[in-house]
């Protein structure tokens, strides 16, 4: 009876020893035998394989978890640069600028994790120009994105497009700093 209430004692201290270093560990632990597992008589050995699988159960629901986390973060992210981040353009063009693809296909990869998002893409110009000339240079520099867009894979009904010309500029100057800042494309996530 002492040495049954022993072995009991001895597997207590191991199963509270691996729940320990289990709740403490970052990363995966591999546990070696130990002299207190080897105390384990065959007719216990089922529940003590029990109690063991229950905690490998408990390490991959954190590990899990923690992809989670980090798949939640790379999505946050990516989503406010994608918000956060317009394209720019020259001097009355709407061709795409080395840079500005650079800047869509991050978009796009976001555009493909998320993808229940609609997406509408806005032309802006700086304030040179009749206004009529800047609605239509927007709308080119929208239409250009999107096009880029759908063809890195996005579906087009996910985009939609709209030009405001020069009527909301980013930075209200009057120098080249200011337009170059305004002649843009900026995306808003519906």
């Amino acid at each position: 009876m002492a040495k049954r209430l022993g072995t009991y004692f001895i597997l207590l201290l191991a199963i509270s020893s691996l729940l320990f270093a289990v709740s403490c560990a970052k990363t995966k632990v591999k546990s070696e035998p130990s002299e207190m597992q080897e105390v384990v008589t065959e007719e216990e050995m089922p529940a003590a394989d029990m109690q063991i699988e229950e905690i490998e159960e408990e390490e991959g629901l954190t590990e899990e978890q923690l992809s989670a986390q980090e798949l939640a973060e790379r999505e946050g992210v990516l989503r406010d640069r994608f918000v956060n981040q317009d394209i720019h353009f020259e001097f009355d063009k709407s061709s795409l600028l080395p840079e500005a693809r650079e800047i869509l296909k991050e978009k796009a990869e976001w555009l493909s994790m998320t993808r229940g998002a609609a997406v509408t893409i806005e032309g802006h110009c700086d304030e040179r120009g009749t206004n009529d000339y800047n609605l239509a240079l927007g709308d080119r520099r929208a239409e250009s994105a999107k096009r880029f867009l759908v063809d890195l894979g996005i579906s087009a009904g996910r985009l939609t497009t709209v030009s405001y010309g020069e009527e909301r500029p980013f930075d209200p100057g009057h120098n080249e700093e200011a337009w170059a800042k305004n002649r843009r494309a900026h995306f808003v996530i519906e």
